[in-house]
């Protein structure tokens, strides 16, 4: 006999929020399941392990929509896997990007912290360089 889970124990063992199962569900990720007699939703070890790789795969840091192009390609299981390391690849230039960026940030932020003269508010670097137009005179 197949297990069976309602939609808290799935949850539970995946550990996603019951409103986030749902959303996959409405989002086309996760099929939408069979109701029992009590219109409760009636999960089986096929969901589980879809919503495994989802929750797995969203912890990676993929979008819904690569989620949603890795499950279609993990159904075809005898194609080339060379679309799944495209999709990986595009990934990991995309988090290269991002650090990236955030590298920067960093940098542009611990400049604008050696410039603190910890004086008055008034006259803080900080707060002027958050207020860049502040000097300009208005155009009228």
């Amino acid at each position: 006999m197949t297990q069976t889970y309602t939609i808290g124990e799935l949850g539970r063992l995946t550990d996603t929020k019951v409103e986030t199962v749902r959303y996959y569900e409405r989002v086309g990720l996760l099929p939408h399941p069979p109701r029992s007699s009590g219109n409760y939703r009636v999960y089986d070890d096929a969901h589980l392990g879809r919503l495994g790789f989802i929750r797995r795969a969203r912890e990676l840091g993929f979008s819904l929509d690569q989620v949603r192009e890795l499950l279609d390609l993990a159904g075809q299981t005898t194609r080339s896997c060379e679309e799944v390391d495209e999709i990986v690849q595009a990934h990991v230039t995309d988090i290269e990007r991002r650090i990236h960026d955030l590298q920067t940030l960093r940098q542009e932020l611990t400049q604008l912290l050696a410039q603190c003269q910890h004086g008055k508010v008034a006259e803080c670097r900080i707060i002027g360089a958050l207020q860049p137009y502040a000097d300009r005179p208005t155009a009228g």
